[in-house]
């Protein structure tokens, strides 16, 4: 018999706006110990100098986290010229200064470097792994390491103000951009480096336009609802002005239904026979009870009438 885990099984999704200082990880062990969680994690890290975004995974919704990695993201930041840092950041140390002699015209005009498909080469200092271990681990310790350029979209980029030796932008990008590597490089163009030092993540794809809450808030609620904690249903339901639906972000990805039979067995690991042929030439699926119109999981096409469970939600009746 599995070990039992502490915590109540609470699953949804919590949109944080992560405050400046702290680390992902940090902001989710806040919010699971706020919501006496299983379970926790997040879709995505923010940088500690970063803020705004961060969805929060409890229990169940854990499980989708990673559906979130590969969506479109926008943010906004703050450049400052003159001064380069080993991390392309205000944390980092500093490498270069240079004197700055650059028009708003000028920091406009390079805009068009950055738009559409481009090649990226990660900073040094990302969580990128090499040989399981993350680049910041070897650039710490002064270890160069391959860091292979690859693919990126900036869908849009936008000067927003610039001013002395600042200037904002707005970009919406892919999935793998980093907002520090695209203003480094910016920096060189202009000949006179930049780094970041304000960041902060406007939305992602799936959560765009949803209400994000900051720690503080969410230490409010709980600390009004801690008589709830015995019970997750109690619970789920009284945090249900904060509390997301664990597939609130899969609205991208199709859905297929399952009468009760095939859902017990769904729900088991079993591959499922459909009795209509699937249509769709999408790989994956979000799958759900007929008749309770619960989500059950996601699953593959093995083909045309048959898809196999790739994440099974575990219910309490299973």
């Amino acid at each position: 018999m599995g070990r039992r885990r502490k915590g109540l099984k609470i699953d949804g999704i919590v949109l944080v706006d992560k405050p400046q200082g702290l680390s992902s990880n940090a902001v989710v062990q806040r919010v699971k110990r706020m919501f006496n969680a299983q379970k926790a994690g997040h879709t995505g890290a923010l940088d500690p100098l970063a803020t705004g975004m961060l969805p929060v995974c409890l229990g169940e919704a854990t499980k989708f986290s990673q559906y979130s990695l590969d969506a479109d993201k926008a943010y906004v930041t703050t450049a400052l010229l003159g001064v380069r840092t080993d991390t392309s950041d205000a944390d980092g140390e500093v490498v270069d200064v240079q004197e700055v002699n650059v028009t708003e015209r000028e920091v406009a005009s390079i805009l068009a470097h950055f738009r559409g498909a481009i090649q990226q080469t990660p900073s040094p200092f990302s969580a990128l792994k090499y040989q399981g271990k993350p680049l910041y681990y070897y650039a710490r310790q002064g270890i160069d390491v391959p860091r292979p350029t690859r693919d990126i979209h900036v869908h849009h980029i936008e000067l927003l103000n610039a001013e002395d030796d600042k200037f904002d932008i707005e970009i919406h990008c892919s999935k793998g951009t980093y907002i520090r590597t695209i203003v480094d490089d910016m920096g060189q163009l202009l000949g006179c480096g930049a780094h970041v030092c304000k960041l902060r993540r406007l939305w992602i794809s799936g959560f765009k336009d949803l209400k994000m809450h900051n720690l503080e808030a969410l230490e409010s609620l709980c600390h009004q609802e801690e008589t709830c904690t015995s019970n997750a249903k109690e619970q789920n339901s009284r945090f249900k002005s904060v509390l997301l639906p664990m597939d609130v972000h899969l609205n991208h990805i199709p859905i297929i239904n399952l009468d009760a039979q095939d859902a017990n067995a769904f729900g088991h690991g079993m591959a499922i026979t459909l009795e209509d042929t699937i249509e769709s030439d999408d790989h994956l699926f979000r799958i759900y009870n007929s008749v309770s119109k619960k989500l059950l999981g996601i699953a593959t096409k093995e083909n045309e009438r048959t898809i196999q469970p790739k994440r099974v939600v575990v219910n309490e009746n299973q």
